[in-house]
């Protein structure tokens, strides 16, 4: 007997869904990731300036106690271990992101990369990692920061469609839970995720999202609707 779509569908999400899932929430400075420590101990790292300057300190280059109490305090606020208040390469890219990030305010689109001729449309911009829902050119919600593949697993780039919705979908190949997923393209889905969107490396191509978003992206999309996916996810 043949399956109809809508069974179909489903049944692709169960199996492809997990493909995409979060590695783990953790981000190292190199090597083995590492438990965040309970005190500041850094030296000064190859990106003080870069982060005094970003954090709004005195942007001497020397490393002081309170600079690294603000350093630490922007690796825990952003998933990144050991959060020990080094100034290194990945909490350097992570401030350089969360920096475009904010500059977006309330024009995301201002350089028209996401078609306003779509009606209602869930814009994915990769290079800023970025996620914002517009109907026609007007911003309905957003924009919010959003985790996509990682290297070998990029999220696919183009027009999508939401397919099928599972609000509280289980993940059979993992066993992990990714709640609010809304998948356009294939395995790939927009999902909740728990911990950090700034971790590293990324998930297996899902669009990972803090779950108040997942849950007003959820709120707001429905199967049918469009999904515009562009841009290159740094280190991709």
């Amino acid at each position: 007997m043949t399956s109809s779509p809508s069974k179909t569908a489903r049944r692709l999400g169960v199996l492809l869904g997990a493909a995409c899932l979060t590695v783990p929430l953790t981000v190292a400075l190199g090597g083995t990731a590492q438990a965040a420590p309970s005190s500041c101990t850094a030296g000064t790292g190859p990106f003080q300036k870069n982060a005094e300057r970003f954090l709004g300190r005195t942007v001497d280059g020397r490393q002081s106690a309170a600079d690294c109490r603000a350093i630490r305090a922007f690796q825990l606020d952003h998933g990144i271990s050991p959060a020990i208040g080094y100034a290194g390469p990945v909490t350097w890219s992570v401030m350089d992101l969360v920096g475009k990030q904010r500059s977006a305010g309330d024009r995301p689109n201002a350089a028209g990369k996401c078609p306003v001729d779509k009606g209602r449309v869930a814009c994915v911009d990769l290079t800023r990692q970025l996620s914002w829902i517009q109907d026609g050119s007007r911003l309905k919600f957003g924009p919010v920061p959003i985790r996509s593949g990682r290297d070998g697993y990029e999220t696919r780039t183009g027009l999508k469609r939401v397919y099928w919705r599972s609000v509280d979908h289980w993940s059979t190949l993992y066993k992990v839970r990714m709640p609010y997923s809304q998948f356009f393209d294939g395995g790939q889905a927009f999902h909740a995720i728990d911990g950090s969107v700034w971790s590293a490396p990324g998930s297996h191509g899902c669009v990972n999202m803090r779950r108040a978003d997942a849950k007003k992206y959820w709120s707001l999309l429905k199967n049918g609707d469009d999904v515009y996916v562009y841009g290159s996810k740094p280190g991709t």
